[in-house]
């Protein structure tokens, strides 16, 4: 019961319509289809989840190799036309009806026939057609197993062969059986396609894309060689494992439904990227991270530009399709209309990461928020990248930018933080000073932060206000170690930067809170070439 509950399939649903038990146990038998009956009839039912049904049929053509209308070698059962159309017919109707009325819950094909036209889902006319169509067909069925006294539905490769059936049914040779046979079965196909007029098409315009049930659909296959898949088997085989809720963001029913009408123009989008098969690996490792699915397949059913430039990402930029996976909500942004046309300004930057930190509960959430507003900005000026809005100058200018604003930030936070069990230092002033990449304006989404924390205060005080009081010196270098644990340590939301402080006077053997005095001494009489050049 849990796997239906939690993982079964629109095609299981139809299955357990007919469902009853015949041996053993049968009170535990019934006992399990009544505790399974909220899976099969659901109180709400939408054109997807028949859409996945009637794929099953489309798989069954396929398969079986009967996916046209004729008279020799068609299989009345399982062809075009034929009693599982008829039966495909009543029991999508049941599944959409049958969970809020539970007259429509029978087995019997023609009794819920009759019982569709008193619930007013099905025209008097259509189910005069399907009864009549259908009588005729299981007659037919019966004339073929009696020839041999075998289970077979498919009718003789020759017109000699068909003729002795027709002559079974009453009629004096090939022609005239052809001509009801062919009648009874475009009626069939008539009803059953208007059944899915309004259904999500699950084909590309490049062919059909059937991926339900445990074997690869040939047609399917063929669809995504054509479409430039280079290993079509591979990307059928995952999303079979996609619907079979393999990831927690397929689990859920509503979140599959979705699925099944993102995937064709989800495939067509993949396959206008480079590199189609990698892109659609990426995209796979996108959803296999998401806590849920249903807000993102919706989301990229209702805008295929958004789709279109979600394909590009992944194919191009798999570290940007991660931050996907973690934070789905960075995709509203793309949406915006002047997202492409100009990037945040830093007074922009300043405000948003500034009101982020006002709902901060503490400091360890204020740092959380600082990693997610920096991964979240670090992706939409990767995206801006990728599509040509900004050139590589200009990011340059971005990245720099927004590291900037979180230094900031963060670093008066930290004194906030630090100074409530320090205190201050009376007259004291400190500065975070930019080099490097960060200092020349042409940082990466890879850069780290060259920095150097300088003061200028009484070498002699002590910090006063705080519980602790410490010495200047290790209270400008303890400041500077909670500076970089606050960009640089991991938290629950990852990382923000790597912090390089070697470029202070004397290195890693130095302090790392440089007084500005000690500063321009080592510059004026000991510094090499190579580091005044850094200060430039």
């Amino acid at each position: 019961l849990s796997y239906y509950e939690s993982m079964g399939q629109n095609w299981e649903r139809a299955a357990y319509i007919k469902a009853r038990p015949v041996a053993g146990d049968i009170f535990a038998g019934e006992q399990f289809l009544q505790e399974l009956a909220p899976f099969v009839w659901r109180k709400y039912f939408d054109f997807a989840a028949i859409a996945d049904v009637h794929s099953i049929k489309r798989q069954i053509h396929a398969h079986k190799g009967h996916g046209t209308i004729a008279v020799a070698g068609h299989n009345i059962k399982l062809g075009r036309g034929g009693i599982r159309e008829i039966e495909f017919f009543v029991q999508t109707q049941q599944l959409i009806t049958g969970g809020r009325d539970r007259r429509l819950r029978g087995r019997s094909t023609l009794a819920m026939l009759d019982q569709l036209v008193e619930s007013g889902w099905v025209a008097r006319e259509a189910r005069d057609d399907l009864r009549e169509a259908y009588l005729f067909l299981r007659d037919v069925e019966h004339r073929i197993q009696m020839v041999a006294d075998e289970q077979k539905h498919t009718l003789p490769e020759t017109e000699d062969g068909v003729a002795v059936i027709g002559r079974m049914m009453g009629f004096a040779g090939y022609a005239d059986f052809a001509e009801a046979l062919l009648k009874r079965l475009d009626v069939v196909q008539g009803h059953y396609a208007k059944l899915f007029e309004s259904a999500p098409q699950l084909t590309s315009s490049a062919g059909n894309l059937v991926f339900t049930g445990d074997d690869d659909d040939p047609g399917t296959i063929e669809t995504l060689a054509n479409m430039g898949f280079a290993n079509p088997k591979t990307v059928t085989a995952t999303i079979r494992g996609w619907h079979f809720g393999r990831y927690a963001a397929t689990r859920s029913t509503v979140a599959r439904e979705r699925l099944t009408e993102l995937t064709p123009i989800l495939l067509e989008a993949i396959a206008a990227t480079e590199n189609a098969d990698a892109a659609f690996l990426a995209f796979d490792r996108l959803i296999s991270k998401l806590p849920a699915g249903v807000q993102l397949f919706s989301l990229l059913v209702s805008q295929p530009r958004l789709l279109k430039l979600l394909a590009a990402i992944t194919g191009a930029a798999p570290k940007l399709a991660e931050t996907i996976s973690r934070r789905p909500r960075v995709l509203d942004a793309l949406m915006e209309p002047a997202f492409f046309e100009t990037a945040p300004t830093q007074g922009e930057l300043e405000e948003r990461l500034a009101a982020q930190f006002a709902e901060a509960r503490s400091y360890e959430d204020a740092l959380d928020r600082a990693r997610i507003f920096g991964q979240e900005q670090k992706f939409l000026i990767g995206v801006r990248i990728l599509t040509g809005s900004l050139s590589v100058a200009e990011a340059g200018f971005a990245y720099t930018r927004l590291a900037e604003t979180l230094i900031a930030r963060l670093f008066a936070r930290v004194c906030e933080e630090f100074a409530r069990t320090h205190g201050t230092i009376d007259g004291g002033a400190c500065a975070v000073v930019a080099m490097g990449k960060l200092g020349g304006c042409e940082m990466t989404a890879a850069s780290d932060l060259d920095l150097m924390l300088l003061y200028d205060a009484d070498p002699l005080a002590e910090s006063r206000g705080g519980g602790r009081p410490i010495s200047t010196q290790h209270y400008y270098g303890r400041l500077t170690q909670r500076l970089i644990s606050a960009l640089s340590a991991p938290t629950a939301e990852g990382l923000l930067y790597e912090v390089d402080f070697r470029l202070r006077p004397s290195g890693n053997s130095g302090p790392l809170a440089v007084s500005l005095a000690a500063f321009s001494d080592y510059q004026a009489h000991e510094a090499w070439t190579w580091e005044h050049m850094a200060l430039t």
